[in-house]
């Protein structure tokens, strides 16, 4: 009798230079089920994840040889992949900065080893859904100016194409579907992340994202969520 293969762990690529921190975050995985891979500079970093193929990669921001926020960008440029982002800073622009040159997620030390697997694993399951929905048909969606295809996972906003993370992607592609509706903040993190985040990622999100496709388009409804406004421009 043939039985089922047993699929391989999810591969993950730990970067951070502080040894200790390194080998926690690898014990947890490990422990956790993943196949591990670490690093501890920058070049090492870029040359890791060519050589292994991480599914999900850790990332510190701060980084020997270049930083994190470089990392990122070679890596994406390589190959699309989501990044949770570690930084020893919370300010607004490094956020937006680490948002906008790839990295879906963001954490800051001192952190919780649960949290830092909690938010792997959702990483990793949005993009499970995404290639679920490649192998149909996939969804074009529509609305004032903004366009998604779901199955390329391609935004255009006028007609021109707007590169998107794809956190910002999946954020909007909740807002096309219910244009005009307020969505709120615990129903899109919940969506995204599997559970109600209490800290300031989505906003950060929705900030870099309202800069790619047009401020007027998104309505922040203080202290509830967010609308996609049924105007194009204001």
């Amino acid at each position: 009798m043939t039985g089922t293969a047993t699929p391989p762990p999810p591969r993950i690529l730990v970067v951070e230079d502080d040894p200790t921190i390194n080998q926690a975050l690898a014990d947890r995985f490990e422990a956790e089920g993943f196949a591990v891979v670490r690093a501890h500079d920058g070049p090492a970093a870029v040359a890791a994840f060519t050589e292994h193929r991480p599914e999900v990669v850790l990332l510190d921001r701060m980084l020997p040889g270049f930083d994190g926020l470089e990392v990122c960008r070679r890596i994406q440029a390589e190959r699309p992949v989501p990044v949770l982002m570690l930084t020893a800073r919370d300010e607004e622009s490094d956020v937006l900065v680490g948002l906008g040159v790839g990295a879906d997620d963001y954490l800051t030390k001192p952190f919780r080893m649960r949290e830092v697997v909690a938010r792997v694993r959702a990483l990793l399951r949005r993009v499970e859904r995404a290639s679920q929905l490649h192998e149909g048909e996939g969804e074009v969606l529509a609305h004032c100016g903004l366009g998604l295809d779901a199955r390329t996972r391609r935004c255009t906003v006028d007609g021109h194409p707007v590169h998107l993370t794809p956190t910002e992607f999946d954020v909007l592609a909740l807002l096309v579907r219910e244009p005009g509706a307020v969505l709120r903040r615990e129903r899109i993190t919940a969506d995204l992340w599997g559970w109600d985040d209490s800290s300031r990622t989505l906003d950060s999100h929705m900030k870099s994202l309202r800069a790619k496709v047009g401020a007027h388009r998104i309505r922040t409804v203080h202290g509830v969520g967010y609308a996609l406004d049924d105007v194009a421009e204001r």
